[in-house]
């Protein structure tokens, strides 16, 4: 396993980047204004699962074949940028609903809850082959050889960088959700909030969609 040294150098760069904005952030952002803290905290939570999902994958080689198949890689980005695409879409109607039953009266559409937003999350981060190329290309930088165990390695490196950036994520659940509470007294903002969540996850589908595989 990793000396002490080692584990607490992987820690330091984790944290660094697990605070860096990034797409994981700002999906995490756009659902807790879409839904609230709790559908925030669930996001950050399921797209940690899926990140472990990538992890055990990893430490097994199979990230490293999809990535090394073209079509393997343009099918999981596909599917993935289409589901993101989806949600942002889904996002998006249903603060247009909300906003037409508002100016009738009627009762404003409820948000996804955060099982279904625990579930989403993991779906998104799953599909993402981005991610399984950051951690094919960061987390062995700090694996030692030499100690053995090399996938153990590979899941405890992993699995840190893991926490660290759920933890950012719900940090993040928490300041959004307090900009949300903020305009709860103004639903025309709350709505044009959700519109704007939906219109970033979108955006993140389509971004996603254009990555390229590593060394193409």
């Amino acid at each position: 396993m990793p000396d002490l040294a080692q584990i607490i150098l992987f820690t330091a760069a984790a944290l660094l980047l697990a605070i860096t904005p990034g797409p994981g952030i700002f999906y995490v952002a756009a659902r807790t204004l879409a839904g609230g803290r709790a559908e925030g905290i669930a996001s950050s939570l399921g797209t940690g699962l899926g990140g472990m999902g990538h992890i055990l994958a990893g430490s097994l080689g199979v990230s490293a074949i999809v990535l090394a198949s073209a079509e393997l890689f343009t099918a999981l980005k596909l599917v993935g940028a289409a589901y993101l695409v989806w949600i942002g879409i889904s996002t998006f109607r249903s603060a247009r609903q909300s906003l037409s039953l508002g100016v009738e009266g009627g009762p404003v559409a409820p948000s996804i809850g955060p099982r279904r937003a625990f579930r989403e999350g993991v779906l998104v981060e799953a599909l993402n082959p981005k991610t399984a190329m950051f951690f094919l290309a960061f987390v062995p930088q700090f694996i030692d050889p030499a100690q053995g165990h090399v996938a153990l390695q590979f899941v405890l490196l992993g699995s840190i960088s893991v926490a660290l950036n759920t933890l950012a994520d719900i940090v993040v659940a928490s300041a959004a959700s307090r900009l949300r509470e903020g305009a709860a007294a103004r639903p025309a903002l709350i709505r044009r909030l959700r519109q704007g969540s939906g219109a970033a996850m979108m955006a993140l589908g389509l971004g996603l969609a254009f990555a390229k595989r590593p060394g193409t």
